[in-house]
């Protein structure tokens, strides 16, 4: 990799598609109360001006907005894909023309390139990143502990050609990170108990209005719009297979029973999987429900979910999918070395031919909602991305007390956002007499 490609401004398909991107933002920003808002207040008070903050997240509408309120309170960003389906390339374009923004991602992306993004985005110093699946945390991590052949290539190139004061200072110049997803704040706390955490990260994902309404109902419903995009399948009266029961697995088992199919749940987590039974929905190992469904999706966040026993059990012409963030839930390494033949049959969808039998994967087993679709609904990311521009700000705010360790925004926060988010939908709540808040602080009060 060459000193120039760091230094390049930014790496996007096409500049003359911004005027669509502008177009699709504007679009999103309208179901994006919550976030407009804040930004009016970062604009009026610039809390982070003079920061620098590398962001990889999915270059879609709704992130675009983030980096639009980022951008208003005063930091200088870039921003790099963290999915290589994911990327909206009018977006990508809008964001370097309009806003300022040095974005690196391309729909589509090789794995070559996806990690030079990575590289440009940590070339660019910053002090504040912002992950979802923690690519850039755990790429600065292994620059720290000076595991350099854990690196991705294009990575590794840049930090070879770095002395070691240079890495150092990469390092110890990030005050803080902000985890959007299920997947990085599991990578993280695992750096946390290991010791090796060097800068505090705030974990967006545990924010009530981030995973109760992004995995629930953005997961639910763009997941089973992503299939149906990729498939065009008729959902009722199929069976569908969900692998995992946590929000996201909720979201989308509760939109696939709605649209009329019949819904298996797998699970690993006894209490989870008693909660799907309650729910109605059967429940049952892997192996057992390989030969009974028409499509499986797993959500999971975990290692091969589905594997070359599941695949060879599976019905002729039967859909395989992932929605977790990586493309590890579906072992396809596996399924490469069962199949006799593979063609693409479709976009999005390529069929391998396993003892006789035809088996679907869609979008090479990553997120099927970005890759065939456009991700989650604006209205859901409203909540989410307001949460991480409030995040920033809390880093900034307390950098020099906050300890290296996985925190949460403070309750209150989360409650702020709620609040906006009700009345944005001209929605209005009871609040507490002061009779009931003297009764919910005492204890003596008796039958």
């Amino acid at each position: 990799m060459t000193t120039k490609s760091l230094d390049a401004p930014h790496d996007i398909r096409d500049l003359a598609l911004a005027d669509e991107g502008r177009r699709r933002t504007e679009w999103a920003e309208r179901s994006m109360p919550v976030l407009r808002q804040i930004r009016a207040r970062f604009a009026a008070e610039r809390p982070l001006a003079g920061r620098r903050i590398a962001c990889c997240l999915h270059v879609t509408t709704e992130t675009a907005n983030l980096m639009i309120t980022l951008r208003a309170a005063g930091a200088e960003v870039a921003l790099c894909a963290s999915n290589p389906l994911s990327t909206q390339d009018d977006v990508a374009a809008h964001l370097v023309r309009d806003h300022g923004v040095h974005v690196y991602a391309i729909k589509g992306e090789d794995h070559e390139t996806y990690y030079t993004h990575i590289a440009q985005a940590l070339a660019f110093g910053p002090d504040l990143t912002q992950d979802d699946g923690a690519d850039l945390v755990g790429s600065l991590h292994m620059i720290k502990l000076g595991r350099l052949g854990d690196l991705s290539g294009p990575v590794r190139a840049m930090v070879e050609e770095m002395s070691a004061e240079e890495r150092e200072a990469l390092v110890a110049g990030v005050r803080g990170s902000t985890e959007e997803t299920t997947t990085g704040v599991i990578r993280l706390k695992a750096m946390a108990v290991e010791g090796v955490l060097q800068f505090p990260v705030i974990a967006v994902n545990d924010s009530r209005t981030k995973h109760m309404f992004d995995n629930r109902y953005g997961t639910g419903q763009s997941t089973l719009d992503g299939i149906i995009r990729a498939t065009n399948m008729l959902v009722a009266g199929s069976t569908i297979v969900v692998a995992g029961y946590g929000w996201c697995g909720r979201g989308l088992a509760m939109r696939a029973r709605g649209a009329g199919a019949r819904v298996i749940v797998t699970e690993v987590e006894p209490v989870a999987a008693l909660e799907a039974r309650m729910d109605g929905f059967d429940v049952m190992p892997m192996a057992e429900a390989a030969p009974l469904g028409d499509l499986f999706c797993t959500l999971t966040g975990n290692l091969h979910v589905i594997r070359p026993e599941h695949f060879r059990a599976m019905k002729d012409g039967a859909i395989v999918c992932n929605s977790g963030h990586f493309n590890v839930e579906l072992d396809i390494a596996g399924l490469e070395v069962l199949a006799s033949d593979k063609r693409e049959v479709r976009r999005f969808i390529d069929e391998y031919v396993v003892e006789g039998r035809r088996v679907l994967v869609l979008a090479e087993g990553r997120l099927i909602n970005l890759a065939a679709a456009e991700g989650h609904p604006a209205s859901v990311m409203d909540m989410s991305f307001a949460n991480q521009a409030l995040a920033a700000e809390y880093l900034i705010a307390h950098e020099a007390t906050l300890e290296r360790a996985v925190h949460r925004l403070p309750p209150e926060v989360d409650q702020e956002i709620a609040r906006l988010k009700l009345a944005a939908m001209g929605v209005g709540i009871d609040t507490l007499t002061d009779e009931q808040v003297t009764y919910l602080a005492s204890w003596d009060a008796g039958t």
